[in-house]
């Protein structure tokens, strides 16, 4: 049997699924904060296995379609059974609905991504990702979620709120920055996008990881901001928005 490059993403994409599944187990167990660790432990698999990618120039569609399966279970299923069991359980009916909206949206977000696909480099994406939600959440439980207490009202109100306004991002058309890629070509294209970058992780290290949840706040706040500040900007020069629909039309035409 002929071993490839392409096993190297591979191997860091099934680290993504089984932290996933390991997150499902813990949350089964009732330790919510250790199943919060293994959903960003996925994230930090799922951001590597695209750097592998990469640097063995090993990107396939099957690499793809692999990396969506194991994110529907890492990002999708593992942070909805979470929510569900540390708080919306409490809500019956409609605290399991407002739970499957992760799973069920994060699922048609990455199938809406795959079949738009073109090219493997990306330099926004089109809608929160799924890995964002996810981090999110898990941000979120330790942050507010203390060993053998539950929420409180207030906290278990925002988590809803959260969920729902996190599942609808996924699947609306607002644009959202990628990753910023540690090379001398992404630091050139994306200086801004790379020093925002550094600062996060450094402030993350620093606050050992208290500055998780403000982070992905602000990269989920990103998103909205950005499509009002386009939205202002072409309401008072209506003339270059007909101009970048006209280049849009050009390159769907030409995709």
């Amino acid at each position: 049997m002929k071993i490839t490059r392409a096993v190297v993403p591979s191997l860091f994409t099934v680290l993504n699924i089984f932290c996933g599944f390991r997150s499902v187990i813990h949350t089964a167990q009732g330790d919510f904060t250790l199943a919060a660790w293994f959903i960003i432990l996925a994230g930090i698999f799922d951001v590597l296995d695209g750097v592998m990618a990469r640097i063995t120039k090993s990107s396939s569609d099957f690499g793809v379609e692999f990396d969506s399966l194991s994110d529907v279970v890492s990002f999708g299923l593992a942070p909805a059974f979470l929510v569900y069991n540390l708080h919306l359980r409490n809500e019956e009916g409609i605290g399991m609905l407002i739970s499957a909206m992760l799973m069920v949206f994060g699922a048609m977000r990455l199938a809406r991504f795959n079949a738009q696909l073109v090219g493997y480099d990306k330099d926004f994406f089109k809608g929160l990702p799924i890995p964002a939600a996810a981090l999110t959440i898990s941000s979120f439980v330790l942050t507010f979620y203390h060993e053998g207490d539950p929420l409180r009202s207030l906290e278990g109100s925002l988590l809803s709120t959260i969920v729902v306004i996190l599942s609808l991002l996924m699947v609306s058309t607002i644009k959202y920055d990628t990753v910023p890629k540690f090379s001398r070509r992404g630091i050139k294209q994306h200086p801004l996008r790379f020093t925002v970058g550094v600062i996060s992780i450094t402030a993350i290290l620093l606050t050992r990881g208290q500055a998780l949840f403000p982070f992905f706040v602000f990269y989920v706040a990103t998103g909205p901001l950005r499509y009002v500040i386009t939205f202002i900007h072409h309401s008072l020069h209506p003339a270059g928005k007909q101009v970048e629909d006209k280049e849009s039309e050009v390159t769907s035409v030409d995709i």
